[in-house]
C-alpha cells in the first residue's frame, strides 16, 4: 500500500503545488484524474524521489520515501510525461544497459530478460531500431518497457498517452492494465477515457488538492438524475453560465449543447441524460472553483 499524509509543498516563486494531500492506494490500477497544471506531475515526481515536500509523509510497504529514498527506488518504476531518449541507440542496447545498472549482470540472463520485456511492450521486431526512429506509441512503450526493470512493485505513469493515436492508446491500455494484476500503479492523466477504461480506484486532483477519491462508476452514479442537456444558440451560452451550473458545452452535429447540473429539473427544453464519469469531474472541478470565488 502507498500511504500520502499531510502532503505540502510550494515553490520558491510562491505557487502552492501540494495542499494537504492525502492518499491511500492499493495494489492495481489508480487513477489520478486532473487539469494540465493541477499539480499532478508535481506529486508524482515527490513520490519517486525526485524532489522533496515541505511537509507531510508518504509511505510504501513499510518504506519510509523520504529517509529512505534508496529503498524506494529499488521498487519504483517511474514513467515520467516527458523524458529524453539517446536518438543514437536501439532500444535493445539501452534496455541491456539498463539493466545491468539494475543489477542484472549475467550477459545471457540479461539478454534473456531484455527480450522477454521487448516482447511484453510489443517492440522486439524493432529491437535494433534506434531510438530516434521511433514513432510517440512505440516511444512510449519503451519508456514502460525501461520502468519495468527489476519488477517493481510500484509503478508511476505520468500522462502516458498524451498525443498517441486511437490504435496505440489501446495498446497502451492493455499493457498497463496487465501491470496493474501484480503492483501498485499510478496513472496521472487529464484524459477521463484512461481512467474509466483501466482504474477501480481514482481521485479527482486540482489545484494541488484532493478534491474526491473512490471507485469510477461510484462517483459517476452519484450525480444519477442531476445531469440535463439542452441545445442553445452559441451566444446564449454566457447567460446559461450565469443561471445554471454548467459542467460543459459542446458541438454536436454542428449545435452548442450544455450539460448542466441541477438538483431539480432548470427547466423547458432540457432533459435529463445518463451522465458519465466526465460529467462527474467537471461537476467536481466546478465545485472547487465555486468554493474559491
Amino acid at each position: 500500500m502507498l500511504s500520502i499524509k499531510n502532503l505540502n509543498k510550494t515553490y520558491p516563486n510562491g505557487t502552492q503545488a501540494l495542499s494537504n494531500v492525502n492518499l491511500e492506494i492499493n495494489k492495481g490500477m489508480f487513477g489520478l484524474l486532473g487539469p494540465n497544471g493541477a499539480g499532478k506531475s508535481t506529486l508524482m515526481r515527490t513520490i519517486a524521489t525526485l524532489q522533496l515536500a515541505d511537509s507531510g509523509s508518504i509511505a510504501f510497504n513499510g518504506i519510509d520515501v523520504f529517509s529512505q529514498p534508496e529503498e524506494l527506488r529499488q521498487v519504483l518504476g517511474y514513467l515520467p510525461q516527458d523524458f529524453g531518449v539517446y536518438p543514437k541507440v536501439s532500444a535493445e542496447m539501452m534496455l541491456n544497459h539498463i539493466a545491468k545498472i539494475k543489477g542484472i549482470q549475467h550477459s545471457g540472463e540479461r539478454k534473456s530478460y531484455v527480450a522477454d520485456l521487448l516482447n511484453k511492450v510489443n517492440l522486439y521486431k524493432f529491437r535494433k531500431r534506434n531510438l530516434g526512429d521511433y514513432s510517440g506509441g512505440m516511444r512510449q512503450r519503451f519508456g514502460i518497457a525501461q520502468a519495468l526493470i527489476g519488477n517493481p512493485k510500484l509503478i508511476i505513469v505520468d500522462e502516458p498517452t498524451a498525443g498517441l493515436d486511437p490504435l496505440e492508446r489501446n495498446r497502451f491500455h492493455n499493457l498497463l492494465s496487465e501491470l496493474g494484476e501484480d503492483a501498485v500503479v499510478i496513472l496521472s492523466t487529464h484524459v477521463v477515457d484512461d481512467v474509466i477504461n483501466l482504474c477501480t480506484n481514482m481521485a479527482v486532483f486540482n489545484d494541488g488538492q484532493v478534491l474526491v477519491q473512490g471507485h469510477p462508476l461510484e462517483l459517476s452514479n452519484s450525480l444519477n438524475g442531476k445531469v440535463f442537456r439542452k441545445s442553445i444558440q452559441k451566444e446564449e451560452i454566457a447567460a446559461y453560465e450565469e443561471s445554471h451550473t454548467v459542467l460543459s458545452s459542446y458541438l454536436r452535429s454542428g449545435n452548442l449543447h450544455v450539460n448542466v447540473y441541477a438538483d431539480t429539473h432548470p427547466g423547458e427544453g432540457f432533459e435529463v441524460i445518463n451522465n458519465t464519469l466526465e460529467d462527474f469531474y467537471f461537476y467536481s472541478i466546478n465545485q472547487k472553483m465555486a468554493q474559491t470565488v
